[in-house]
């Protein structure tokens, strides 16, 4: 039912502004829509209150999910803290994709990044290093060799999160069992001396899920494999990285799943205890996409995002759209009709 990660919410002050840094940065250029709206279904996490908001969906066409640029325009967003460690629940950092580590290392290394560490090898004997942006968010920059398209670019999309959690076997459940991201890659409990902002007595327990892209879902060949690493921090006092703010606020906001059969994938959650909290049941229009979304928590309340996509623009000034809703075939799309989202450009 999960076919890949769409995208990756990120709440900022200026969407246009951050639109720009990441084209630049991870060769997010291609945009899907731009939309001006209220959050009518969202008010559970923004105060009970309707707010207006300005969201722009941008893709890396070498493979791997998207971000989803998130502004709120009816109220002034709330930075996030400083002093987020690793550990505490929520979305910490952003797994992206790269093609040639050291050519994305040399990047950033010319980029006014507020941290850069050095090149490393993961558990799993892939180079990585972490880089946190100008807007104060954590990525790591992982080699992998899943790429929709042999595009020169030093990086590719999303390919994951890294998560904090508090309680790591109710966690595995939920990714595994109700996600289905059941593949584990590797599972330690020790010292993690790579992971910045760990002091060196601290132990932690992490564990890296994959689920390998498969040939189901219209977009499972572009979004490509899903990598998830579950992060608890031994003797720290873990606190929400949203606690006191709301959804939407400066940060990363939801992890996103493409789903291709959304109606089954809530019955599976609800057995196992887990309720949608926010459903739109029917399409919902972004600009000129639509589909089906839901929200659901995880253990530790961290925003996961599931939607259904039903309609996507091509080209909108010749009302060329790709109509998913009425499809019967969940196999991926042809690799040429996918290609023509890339004619829309961050400009």
């Amino acid at each position: 039912m999960i076919t890949g990660i769409q995208q990756i919410g990120i709440g900022v002050q200026d969407a246009y502004k951050a639109s720009l840094l990441y084209r630049d940065d991870f060769g997010m250029e291609v945009k899907i829509f731009d939309d001006k709206a209220s959050a009518r279904l969202m008010t559970r996490y923004t105060g009970n209150e309707i707010h207006d908001r300005h969201a722009i969906l941008s893709l890396n066409m070498a493979g791997g999910g998207g971000f989803e640029i998130w502004q709120y325009i009816s109220r002034q967003p709330i930075l996030q803290p400083q002093d987020i460690h690793p550990g505490d629940t929520g979305i910490f950092a952003v797994k992206i994709k790269s093609r040639n580590i050291k050519e994305a290392y040399q990047y950033f290394e010319k980029r006014d990044c507020l941290f850069l560490s050095t090149l490393y090898r993961t558990p799993d004997n892939r180079y990585q290093f972490w880089v946190k942006d100008q807007l104060n968010n954590w990525f790591t920059i992982t080699e992998t060799t899943n790429w929709f398209k042999k595009k020169q670019t030093h990086c590719g999309g999303v390919l994951g999160a890294v998560i904090g959690v508090t309680n790591m076997e109710k966690s595995l459940h939920f990714y595994k069992e109700i996600l289905g991201v059941s593949e584990e890659v590797y599972n330690i409990n020790d010292f993690a001396n790579d992971i910045p902002g760990l002091l060196p007595d601290q132990k932690c327990h992490r564990v890296l899920l994959r689920k390998k892209a498969g040939n189901i879902g219209a977009f499972s060949e572009l979004l490509g494999d899903i990598e998830i690493e579950l992060i608890q921090v031994h003797s720290h006092q873990s606190k929400h990285i949203f606690a006191n703010r709301y959804w939407g606020d400066c940060g990363f906001i939801h992890l996103c799943f493409d789903v291709h059969d959304m109606e089954l994938l809530k019955k599976r959650a609800e057995k196992e205890g887990y309720v949608f909290t926010v459903d739109s049941k029917g399409s919902f229009d972004m600009e000129d996409a639509a589909g089906r979304f839901c929200y659901v928590e995880d253990p530790d309340g961290t925003l996961i995002e599931l939607v259904e996509t039903h309609k996507v623009p091509i080209l909108k000034k010749y009302g060329l759209f790709l109509n998913l809703k009425n499809r019967k075939k969940n196999t991926p799309l042809p690799a040429w009709m996918i290609n023509l989202l890339g004619l829309s450009k961050i400009k």
